[in-house]
Order: C-alpha cells, then structure tokens, then sequence
C-alpha cells in the first residue's frame, strides 16, 4: 500500500483518471434525465480533465507542486459547462493545498480532497444536495476520518472512494427528479470515476483511453523540427453542417478524402463536424453545401500558422487588445441570424455555442481579450456556461462582468438595455434588470425515452420549453406552438419574436408567426431566420 505520491505520481493519476472519464463519457451522458438533447455532462467533464491530461504529458518528472498547478490551471481554462467547472474547481483547492509540498501523505491528501470541496461550494451560488458536490463533500469528510485512523495515502484515498459510491448512490433519493427516472447524479458519478482512475495509477494499473479517445483534446506539437515547404496542405478548414436531408455523409467523407489529408468527420441526426487540411477549402465547402446549411465555418492557413509557431515566447503570447472604450460585450450563440442580431445590437465578439455546444473557459476568454474596450460584459445565454464565464475575470487583465442571462431572447433583452455613455453599475444593473422582462420559449425534440414532470416522452416528439420547465409534448408541433401562442396571449404579452432555426423552412415558419398573430392579435410579431441548430424555435415574449 502507497504512503505517499510524488509529482510524477501525481501526473499519473491524472492521466489515468482522464481516460477513465473519456471511457465513461457516454455512459455519463446517459445520466442526464431531462430529454432535451443536452446529454453532456460527460463530455464537458472529460473535455476539461483531458485539458490537464494533455499539459501533464508534455512535462516530465515534474514536482508535486508543479503537476498539481499544471493540472489545475489546464483545467480552469479548458473548463466547460457547469459539470467542468465543479471538476476543474475541485483540482484548483487541491493543487492549492499541494503548493510547495514534495510528497503528499493520506492527512495531506485530506486535506487537499476537501480544500477542493471548499473551492467548489464557493463558487456555485446555490449549491444542490444530490450533486457532485454531495458527492465530493461527504468523499473529503470520509478521507479525513481515515487519515487519523492511517496516514497512508491509497488507504485514505480508497476510504474516499468507498464513501463517494455510497453518496452517489443516495444521490437518487436527494432529487426528486433523479428518484423518478430511477438514476444517479452525472456529475457525482464523473467524480467517482475520476477517482477510482487515479486509484488504478496508484496501483500500477494505469487506464489507457482507447486510440481516437479524447479527440477533443488536442496536444500541441513541436514545429521546430521541419520546414514550412513540408506542409502538404495549406489549409486546415474545419466547419459544422446543421443536416437538412438523408444524405449519406459517407460520400462526402470520401470525396474530402481525395482532397486532402488530416480527415475528420463526425456525424449524428442534427449535424456533420468535419475537419480537413486541404489546398481548395472552396471545394470542400461546396460539395458540403449540399448536405445543409453552415452553422460554423473556419478556415486557416497553416503555414503562416507555422511561422507563428516558431516565433519567440513573446510573439506567441495571447495579443489583449488595447482599450479603445470604456465597454465592449460579447455574446455566446448559435446561429448566424441570431448572430447578426447581437452584432446589430452592439455586441463586440460572438463565441459560437450554445446547448450541446458549450464553450470553454479558454473560448471565452479568448474572445473577451479581442475586445478593446477596459471592462467587457459576457452575455453566456446558456445556465450551463455561466459558471464557464465567470472564471475568465481572474485570467484577463481587462474586468469582466458576466450577467447571468440564461437564454437568448434573455440576451438580446439585456443588449437593449445596455448603454455604451452609461457608467459600470447603470449598466450592469440595466442588463441585469432586464433578464427576467423576457419570457423564452423553445421547441426542441426528445433525445431518449423519458418520465419527466408527469409527460410520458418518447424519442423524436416534440418539446416545448417555457422559462425552464417542460410546457407540453406532441408529435405534432403544430399543437405545442398553439399551446405557447395561446399562454402568450394569456399573459397579456405585446411583443413577439420568433426565431426559427436551420432545420426549419421559411414558409413553415411563416406559418408559425401567422399561428401567433391570429391567436395574438394585440401583440406585434416578428420572424427571424435565426439558423440554431438543436432549437425548430426559439420565441420571446414581453
């Protein structure tokens, strides 16, 4: 039995704890019950200890102090959604505690496990029984009763593993909503799994991601060692495509494939993700045009991204814009219309994202530095990337003020509000203020099988969504828009906005608006093409 770790320890168990939540991604995935297709606990957990995985294998032989503040900082940045942030949270209160120290014994270790709990609690701002967060919190308080029985570190590790299973499994009793549909916590089975990996290190039995796993991480590589003519293909384009028909994306894998290299492509009902180093992006970009419509397109040139690559440690440094003004805002979305309609209404960056597509706290940050202003709001339109957000103010030199709007019509709502003459508190209170005048709607579809809140949901029927809660399902969205248009008019609302997305028809959303002015004929509607993906419609009211 181990007494202590070291950093290269300590590396280890990282490593193998990041493989063994990308093995466990899906299955954690599946935890999730409301049946919006926002199954991403797993991914957002395994994106962000994967983060700290890739950093960890490009040092060797690193102090405790070292690994820890490696894993910790990777982490914070590549932290994504809320299931991230707890995660990277917990590992900041570790290497928190583990600075300056060589080894780490079972009372260190202890002490480490709840200093991440603290950090954890600390940071959300109504912490929930039956989470993560029970989880980790009664696994820190166990691992501290076990170091005054035994000093050793596996025996207080396995001590907090032992109690973790017990909480995660009480975890179902705690919600409700876990209760019915018969599941345990995701995100406290992600901290289990993280912790029986390390157990695994500990013991020499290191877990191994299968080849392709965690291929949202990407390591980065040395260009030192080759020329710019041995670059094949100049450029790397990567874009996302919301599907409009049946077409087999075989064929288009196979016609990327003959022109270039580097090929990736991923595909599922609602889109197709390709990436692909290619000398005529044009030609990839059209014969994709065929299979739906562009939700995002990047296209870059790698060998001036070489040259980058070789330039000194300073020339590489993030470029922060300088002030210009005195704020700038930017705006998570997905979309290009409702794209378009932040950038009319001031907003300086746009970050793509949204449901299912939770950006990074690196994505953020990096966004929020192009912006030349001194002090930079972030509208994250998304409850799952609030917590995202709000870790880019330690990381930027600019001030950055996250207003909590947790949709879009939220979002635009605030932009109309905000006052770029105006001082930090009007505006901050202005935006604020704003949220809850706005009633969202939604219509999605249901990823899986579910009980949910009294509906009996079945895969494929149509979601309606008002605020947070489950407002009806049908297999005929037809009957969900009159039921929303009919509570609009209820509410005595004057103001409409449909926004109809990718996988929607023109005149299948005039018909939609058309359903809205007759059944509100008081309000003034209004019809964006707004191009979301995952949303047929999203739709303000005030």
């Amino acid at each position: 039995m181990r007494q202590t770790i070291n950093g290269s320890d300590f590396r280890r168990l990282i490593i193998s704890a990041a493989a063994s939540i990308e093995i466990n991604k899906q299955a954690l995935n599946d935890l999730n019950v409301f049946p919006v297709p926002d199954g991403d606990t797993g991914t957002n957990m395994s994106m962000t200890i994967n983060a700290a995985a890739a950093d960890l294998r490009k040092t060797e032989d690193p102090t405790l102090d070292k690994a820890a503040g490696t894993a910790a900082s990777a982490m914070l940045r590549g932290a994504r959604g809320n299931s991230g942030v707890i995660l990277s949270l917990l590992f900041r209160g570790i290497s928190k505690k583990l600075k300056g120290a060589a080894n780490c014994d079972g009372v260190l270790w202890a002490e480490a496990l709840q200093e991440g709990v603290d950090a954890a609690y600390k940071a959300v701002m109504k912490p929930a029984e039956g989470t993560i967060l029970t989880v980790a919190r009664l696994a820190a308080a166990k691992a501290r009763r076990a170091a005054e029985e035994n000093n050793y570190f596996e025996f207080v590790h396995e001590a907090a593993i032992e109690e973790a299973k017990v909480a995660l499994a009480n975890t179902t009793n705690q919600n409700p909503v876990l209760k019915k549909a018969g599941v345990v916590d995701a995100g406290g089975k992600g901290w289990l799994v993280a912790l029986e990996g390390m157990l695994c290190a500990l013991r020499g039995e290191d877990v191994v991601a299968p080849e392709g796993g965690a291929a949202e991480v990407k390591e980065s590589a040395s260009f030192d060692d080759f020329d710019t003519e041995d670059i094949t293909f100049t450029y790397c384009t990567e874009f996302i495509i919301s599907r409009e028909n049946d077409m087999d994306p075989e064929k288009l894998r196979e016609f990327l494939s003959s022109l270039g290299d580097s090929l990736v492509l991923v595909d599922d009902e609602e889109i197709i993700k390709v990436h692909v180093h290619t000398n005529d992006p044009g030609k990839a970009l059209h014969e994709a045009m065929d299979y739906g419509s562009f939700v995002t397109v990047k296209i870059e040139n790698m060998r001036l991204q070489h040259t980058e690559k070789v330039m000194s440690e300073a020339e590489k440094a993030p470029k922060i814009a300088e002030p210009e003004k005195t704020f700038g805002v930017v705006s998570v979305c997905a979309g290009a219309g409702i794209a378009d309609v932040f950038t009319n209404l001031g907003v300086d960056g746009i970050i793509s994202g949204g449901q299912t597509m939770n950006p990074s706290t690196q994505d953020i940050l990096e966004a929020v530095n192009k912006v030349p202003a001194e002090t930079v709001y972030v509208l994250p339109n998304n409850k799952n990337i609030i917590m995202a957000a709000e870790q880019v103010d330690a990381l930027t030199p600019k001030k950055v003020i996250v207003i909590p709007s947790k949709t879009v019509p939220q979002g635009i709502t605030a932009m109309l509000s905000f006052n770029p003459e105006g001082s930090e508190e009007e505006n901050t209170a202005a935006l604020t203020e704003a949220l809850p005048l706005v009633d969202t709607m939604q219509i999605t579809y249901a990823a899986r099988n579910s009980d949910f809140d009294g509906y009996d949901i079945h895969e494929g029927d149509y979601l309606a969504l008002f605020g947070s809660q489950l407002f009806g399902t049908s297999q005929d969205i037809k009957v969900l828009l009159k039921s929303l248009a009919q509570k609009v008019r209820d509410d005595g609302r004057e103001y409409i906005t449909i926004y109809y997305g990718a996988d929607v028809k023109e005149k299948h959303a005039q018909k939609a608006a058309d359903l809205f002015a007759e059944i509100c004929p008081d309000a003034d509607v209004n019809l964006i093409n707004g191009g979301q993906p995952v949303y047929y419609y999203l739709i303000s009211a005030e």
